[in-house]
């Protein structure tokens, strides 16, 4: 039996700004903020866990100023999934023909990511990071 291709999924919130969620996640449900990228008007990227769950916090207004994903059309949707995986290359070919709103791209994180609308509308960045 072949490995799974993903590896892990985590939901992506898109917020007007971070520090209201903070006040829920962190404060309120004890997870732990591990990630926190500033903006302009405070926070705009945040990684919150507790346990084996993750979530990820991402203003609207860095997500409109981001060039990969401007092609997303990004409708006002409050959620996207954010999926691990161990090879990218495999996940793209048994994706293939399906639709890409956000090209293959080198983030200033460490991964590369491609982003596809699935077909119920949503989209799903799968991310693949560089393992020791």
């Amino acid at each position: 039996m072949t490995s799974a291709l993903c590896r892990k999924a985590t939901p992506v919130l898109y917020v007007d700004a971070i520090a209201p969620s903070l006040a829920f996640w962190r404060d309120r449900l004890g997870f732990e903020l591990t990630t926190e990228v500033p903006g302009e008007d405070g926070p705009a990227f945040a990684i919150l866990v507790s346990g084996g769950i993750e979530v990820m916090l991402q203003t609207k207004a860095s997500l409109a100023a981001d060039p990969h994903a401007a092609s997303m059309a990004w409708r006002d949707d409050r959620s996207c999934l954010f999926v691990e995986v161990d090879d990218i290359d495999r996940l793209a070919a048994a994706l293939q023909g399906q639709e890409i709103v956000a090209p293959r791209h080198a983030t200033f994180y460490g991964a590369t990511e491609i982003g596809y609308r699935e077909p119920g509308g949503h989209f799903v960045t799968f991310a693949q990071f560089q393992r020791d």
